[in-house]
């Protein structure tokens, strides 16, 4: 999928230009001429930009304005471009939350080398983090801190029925016996019985489920055991 960039200056030619050149990379770029067209094209629910290259100078809102307002709801990665000199706007553009900047006038060549690294790094940050997730349908969950969300609203787990689900949805398609759950969630020396897995079972779907007597997540073989879908 091509990477969106969200390009902000007033100076119409720079902004033609920028735009021709990401576009022979094969991204897709948007323009904004001002601060506050700024803000509101990247509050649009409907468009999700992969990086902003921003001018400080900007007539209605500055860059830094900007910077610091898309900082409130986005962490978008933002490239400020500065006047040659101005040492004061590189140093509060990284404070309100820039990534990096360039000066005026610069080598289109290297605004487009930063940019892929820019991209580069958050395409690798975004696939380290996503092998500590669990995706599945609404669900996510997060395998380092041990927190589940449906619909991005974090769901309160006990550790039991974590470790149920976890061990389900990290195994697709297997079916889980209640004494295999039993050995392998509790320990073979856990001296409870059978049942134990039944109600914890039962008060995860609680948790999890919309309606739990129709599972969308974790399934019932009658008379074998439990287990999810891939």
């Amino acid at each position: 999928m091509a990477h969106k960039i969200l390009v902000v200056d007033d100076e119409k030619l720079i902004v033609k230009g920028i735009k021709f050149s990401l576009e022979q990379e094969g991204m897709q770029v948007d323009a904004a001429f001002d601060g506050e067209e700024a803000i509101n094209m990247v509050k649009d629910n409907k468009t999700e930009y992969d990086l902003i290259v921003l001018d400080v100078m900007l007539p209605k809102k500055d860059g830094l304005e900007v910077c610091q307002t898309v900082r409130e709801f986005s962490k978008v990665p933002i490239l400020m471009l500065t006047a040659k000199g101005e040492d004061m706007d590189k140093i509060m553009g990284l404070e309100y939350g820039a990534d990096d900047y360039m000066t005026k006038p610069f080598n289109i060549l290297e605004l487009k080398a930063r940019i892929k690294a820019i991209l580069r790094r958050l395409t690798y940050k975004e696939s380290e983090e996503d092998k500590n997730k669990i995706k599945i349908k609404e669900m996510e969950i997060d395998l380092g801190s041990r927190r589940v969300f449906i619909d991005g609203k974090e769901v309160n787990l006990t550790a039991k029925e974590y470790d149920i689900l976890e061990l389900l949805l990290n195994n697709p398609n297997k079916i889980y016996s209640r004494e295999g759950l039993l050995n392998t969630i509790w320990g073979y020396d856990y001296p409870g019985d059978f049942r134990t897995v039944d109600v914890h079972v039962r008060r995860l779907r609680e948790k999890i489920e919309k309606v739990p007597s129709e599972p969308e997540y974790i399934f019932t073989k009658w008379g074998v055991g439990y287990y999810s879908k891939d």
